[in-house]
């Protein structure tokens, strides 16, 4: 299976990249670049996919899984090299979890699914960065 995704020029530093979904996304330079700043960051859009990739796998387990989860989020704090081409050399992935009866082991059990598993991105990143995976559970 191939993914084809065609990115055109907008003019400018700005460019619109269609995705399967029928969404496009706008990306930009941001000024101290040369860019408008109305459009997404590339390096930054990486990170995107991989808190959503990881993501999209923990919601459908909590759901298969019947768990009780009011909110949940995902930070992904990454690390630049100084260096061009400057690259992400290490990820940390910090999955939250709020709510007032949540099963710390099973929830645990979604991310260590999706990252020692199933989320491809993952799997993609480490390639080229150290990953740090961590959970925090915010009880109400």
């Amino acid at each position: 299976m191939t993914n084809h995704i065609t990115t055109k020029w907008l003019g400018g530093m700005a460019f619109e990249s269609n995705n399967p979904s029928g969404l496009d996304l706008k990306i930009d330079a941001g000024p101290d670049s040369g860019g408008e700043g109305a459009g997404l960051r590339p390096k930054a859009l990486m990170l995107s996919a991989l808190a959503g990739c990881s993501g999209l796998d923990v919601a459908s387990l909590i759901k298969k899984m019947k768990l009780e989860v009011d909110d949940f989020q995902i930070e992904t704090i990454a690390n630049l090299t100084d260096e061009h081409p400057k690259y992400y050399d290490k990820v940390m992935i910090e999955y939250h979890f709020h709510g007032s009866n949540l099963h710390e082991a099973k929830l645990q059990k979604t991310i260590d699914l999706s990252v020692e598993k199933y989320c491809g991105v993952m799997e993609m990143f480490r390639q080229f960065a150290e990953l740090e995976i961590k959970t925090v559970f915010h009880h109400k």
